[in-house]
């Protein structure tokens, strides 16, 4: 399964947590903890700029990522 890459447009991204941290390495909590993802369920609003596309891009398979 290819995951699609996020852009740093500028577009305002609604990101989901839809799974759990528990099981998961120290930098990808850490990641979800900066994007102010806490459990799943979770939704926060980003602009897509270069650092936020990093942080989806390293936790994309605990995401999902929708323009807002």
């Amino acid at each position: 399964m290819t995951q699609k890459r996020i852009q740093a447009d500028g577009r305002e991204l609604k990101i989901t947590q839809i799974r759990s941290m528990v099981g998961q390495k120290q930098n990808m909590r850490d990641t979800l903890r900066s994007l102010g993802l806490k459990k799943p369920g979770n939704v926060v609003v980003r602009k897509a700029d270069e650092a936020t596309a990093g942080m989806i891009n390293t936790v994309a398979h605990l995401v999902t990522v929708e323009e807002a």
